[in-house]
C-alpha cells in the first residue's frame, strides 16, 4: 500500500503532465502558424508562460500531505542551434519506508513548441534511473541516449509528457468539446484525447479561481487510462495555469493542490510559503 501510494506520487506527476491534445483537424488551426515540423522562421510562438514561472503543488493522499510537487520554466537555452524553452517538473514525498524523488525536464522549441530533449531522472525507493530521449522533430525520429542512440520512429509535432502540458496552455478550449489528436512521441502512446468538462469556481491554498475542468484520457494503465476518473483544473484566463489535479482510485483518491506561484522572475505577487 504505503509503495502503491509513493508510486502512484510520481506518476502523478508524469501523467499529470500528459494532459494535453487537441483534434487532429483543429491541431491544425490552433498550432502556431510557424508550428510545423523543421520550420526555420525566426518568430516565437505566442505563450501564456514567461521564464521565471514557478507553480508550487501540494500532493495529497486523501487527506493526508504526501509530499509536494513544483512546475518551472527555468529559461531558454539552445538546443542543436534551436532555441527552447526550458521546463521542468519535480515530485517528491513518500513515507519513512517510501521516497519518491523525480525530475521531469522538457526543451521545446520556442518557434514550433515540439520536443527537442527530455530527461526523466527518477528516484523511487531504493530504484534510482535516469533517461535521456533526444528528439529530432524535422526527421520524426528520437533516440534514447545510453541505448546506443537507436534511432527509434516519432512523429510530426512531438511532445513529451512535460512539453504536453504546456503546449495544452495554448489551445483554446471550448466546454464540451474533445480534443484528440497524435503529437505524443513515441506513437504507440496516441492518441491523446482531452474532454473539456465544465467551468467552475474552486479554491486552493494558491487563493481562489474560475477554472475550466477537463479529463485527460491516454493509452495508459494508470490514473488518465481511459476507465479512469482523473480531472484537470486550469485557471479559466490567459494564464491557463494548473490549479489542481483529481484522481479517485479503488482504494482512495490522490489529488495536488497549488500552493502558491510566481508568473515571471519579476513577479513578487505570491512568494512561496513551506
Amino acid at each position: 500500500m504505503i509503495a502503491t501510494v509513493s508510486r502512484l506520487l510520481a506518476a502523478a506527476a508524469l501523467s499529470g503532465a500528459l494532459s494535453a491534445a487537441p483534434s487532429e483537424a483543429e491541431a491544425q488551426t490552433t498550432m502556431p502558424p510557424a508550428a510545423v515540423a523543421g520550420s526555420t522562421s525566426t518568430a516565437r510562438a505566442a505563450v501564456p508562460f514567461l521564464v521565471g514561472e514557478d507553480l508550487a503543488y501540494d500532493v495529497r493522499f486523501g487527506a493526508i500531505r504526501v509530499g509536494s510537487g513544483r512546475m518551472r520554466v527555468l529559461g531558454i537555452e539552445s538546443i542543436r542551434d534551436r532555441m527552447a524553452w526550458h521546463v521542468r517538473f519535480t515530485v517528491s514525498g513518500g513515507t519513512f519506508f517510501y521516497k519518491v524523488n523525480d525530475v521531469y525536464e522538457s526543451w521545446m522549441d520556442v518557434v514550433t513548441l515540439n520536443s527537442l530533449r527530455y530527461v526523466q531522472d527518477t528516484d523511487q525507493g531504493s530504484r534510482e534511473r535516469e533517461r535521456i530521449f533526444e528528439i529530432f522533430p524535422e526527421r520524426a525520429i528520437f533516440q534514447e541516449v545510453f541505448k546506443k542512440n537507436r534511432e527509434l520512429p516519432s512523429v510530426a509535432n512531438p511532445l513529451d509528457d512535460g512539453s504536453f502540458l504546456f503546449y495544452i496552455r495554448t489551445v483554446p478550449l471550448e466546454v464540451g468539446k474533445t480534443y484528440e489528436f497524435n503529437r505524443y512521441f513515441k506513437p504507440e502512446r496516441n492518441p491523446v484525447t482531452i474532454r473539456v468538462l465544465r467551468r467552475e469556481r474552486i479554491k486552493v491554498p494558491a487563493g481562489t479561481f474560475n477554472a475550466i475542468v477537463l479529463q485527460p484520457i491516454i493509452k495508459t494503465s494508470g490514473i488518465f487510462s481511459e476507465g479512469g476518473q482523473a480531472e484537470i483544473w486550469l485557471t479559466d484566463d490567459d494564464k491557463r495555469m494548473m490549479l489542481q489535479m483529481k484522481s479517485r482510485l479503488s482504494f482512495g483518491s490522490l489529488n495536488l493542490y497549488l500552493r502558491s506561484y510566481k508568473l515571471s522572475a519579476t513577479d513578487t505577487t505570491k512568494q512561496e510559503n513551506e
